[in-house]
């Protein structure tokens, strides 16, 4: 009999005043008996909304349904046939705007909880399970992946399954893209990430780090000199945005980007112990109202600043992050100044000292769909600080497109794709994720690179 409560089942959590204080995952997951309870909220609609409102189609009844039965290795088995990173789903997934959104329970009390659904299921089988080898048969053919972010991983995985031999070259020294180097430990652990990557390997898929391509090889070498028979571009949006106003050059000025993999991927919260640090100080002002800049204040929160601000030039209902980042971060103490504009970066010595601000008023929407932000005359005022982080966007690096005859793409550098196929205006490439799109979310990616898989694959077959 289906559990008619309104609301889900609360998922445990470290308190905010300890979670603040350390690097462990803020969520602790459901237990067996309250997945089964909210899995019986599931109306088994006919109509199965959620299913389409996945980007990679994961058929959500079914395994809700398995998991109300205690059928949990089935559950998980149901959802790898779509979703080869089901942990890392659970856990950043905006299910909110879509699979949760278009849930009836949704219209008269809460939805499903899909995503903890989800996670709990990929970690209870990740808990009794090593990764499988599956028997593939070999086709002989190469596929070369460039960035082992969600795409990349995503469109590897579905092509090594095929029987193509593929090999993702990646630019750092480990192998997650995105999900290593900008998501915090706390959101999402990095051994659950190379956990899930430990699939993918095998697979048979070859993952070769340190290689930047557009610097060490070329796209076109790649096909020339190495052989590959398509290539998939999945190397992300790893270009930041600044401010562009006065002092953004002084010391204690960083972009989110390299805060973050300062922090997340090269483990800067354990210094001395990792060789990395960073300095943050006693008073941190991010800038931006992402879900980029929520995990920034929250690191910086945790890296031991006593104050952190987030500067966000429109208000509270404007704000792009998860509603749920908004929240763990308010709880943490992470104090919000909205409606403030940064105008100059004030420094003594070469080193931050503060951040200059202008009060905004709200006027008609813009393009965005968001109220236009105003200047407020004569209301100039500064916030002292040590640290500035910018979490204002980030776009694709240059390199590829600079070093790609017959490469087309936008004036901002996203490249220009059939969104049918992903195929680009060069012959045997093929795009997806962030270098497309900009920064997006990881399961959009993954949906581009399911995409171009199946075109790939169909594109070969022809041959």
């Amino acid at each position: 009999m289906a559990n008619m409560s309104p609301k889900k089942v609360p998922i445990p959590e470290q308190e905010p005043q300890v979670r603040n204080r350390n690097f462990q995952e803020v969520a602790l997951g459901y237990t067996a008996e309250q997945a089964i309870e909210e899995a019986t909220r599931c109306l088994q609609c006919k109509t199965r909304p959620c299913v389409a409102g996945c980007p990679v189609n994961v058929p959500i009844p079914e395994f809700i349904q398995e998991v109300a039965a205690g059928n949990f290795d089935e559950a998980y088995r149901i959802i790898t046939r779509e979703n080869r990173l089901p942990a890392v789903c659970g856990r950043v997934c905006p299910q909110e705007t879509q699979c949760e959104e278009v849930c009836v329970r949704g219209k008269k009390g809460e939805a499903v909880a899909i995503g903890r659904l989800e996670r709990f299921v990929a970690d209870t089988w990740m808990a009794g399970h090593q990764p499988e080898t599956p028997e593939i048969v070999k086709k002989g053919i190469k596929v070369a992946v460039v960035g082992s972010g969600p795409a990349g991983i995503t469109c590897a995985g579905e092509l090594a399954q095929l029987g193509y031999d593929v090999t993702i070259f990646e630019a750092l020294h480990a192998p997650g893209g995105v999900l290593m180097y900008g998501i915090p430990e706390f959101r999402l652990p990095k051994a659950l990430v190379q956990r899930e990557i430990d699939s993918i390997r095998k697979l048979g898929v070859e993952i070769v780090c340190n290689v930047i391509v557009g610097r060490s090889i070329t796209i076109d070498e790649l096909f020339e000199e190495e052989g590959f028979a398509a290539v998939f571009v999945g190397s992300g949006a790893g270009l930041p945005s600044f401010l562009r106003i006065e002092g953004e050059n002084l010391n204690g000025v960083y972009s989110a980007n390299e805060f973050l993999t300062r922090s997340n991927l090269m483990k800067a919260y354990e210094f001395p112990k990792s060789p990395t640090p960073v300095r943050v100080g006693k008073r941190v002002a991010v800038v931006g109202g992402g879900n980029v800049a929520m995990d920034a204040a929250r690191t910086a929160k945790r890296l031991g600043a006593e104050e952190v601000y987030i500067v966000y030039r429109r208000g509270e209902d404007e704000l792009p992050a998860r509603a749920e980042e908004v929240h763990h971060a308010k709880e943490e103490g992470i104090i919000f100044k909205l409606l403030n504009n940064p105008v100059k970066v004030h420094g003594e010595n070469g080193w931050v000292t503060g951040l200059e601000c202008m009060e905004m008023t709200l006027g008609e929407p813009d393009a965005s769909g968001r109220r236009r932000p105003i200047a407020k005359e004569g209301s100039n005022f500064v916030i002292g600080l040590d640290t500035v982080v910018v979490a204002i966007g980030q776009s694709p690096n240059p390199l590829i497109r600079q070093t790609t005859p017959g490469l087309e793409t936008e004036r901002w550098g996203g490249i220009i794709v059939n969104e049918e196929t992903m195929k680009t205006s060069k012959d045997g490439v093929y795009a997806g994720g962030d270098v497309v799109t900009g920064a997006a979310t990881v399961i959009l990616a993954m949906g581009a690179g399911k995409t171009a898989a199946r075109a790939i694959h169909e594109a070969l077959e022809k041959r």
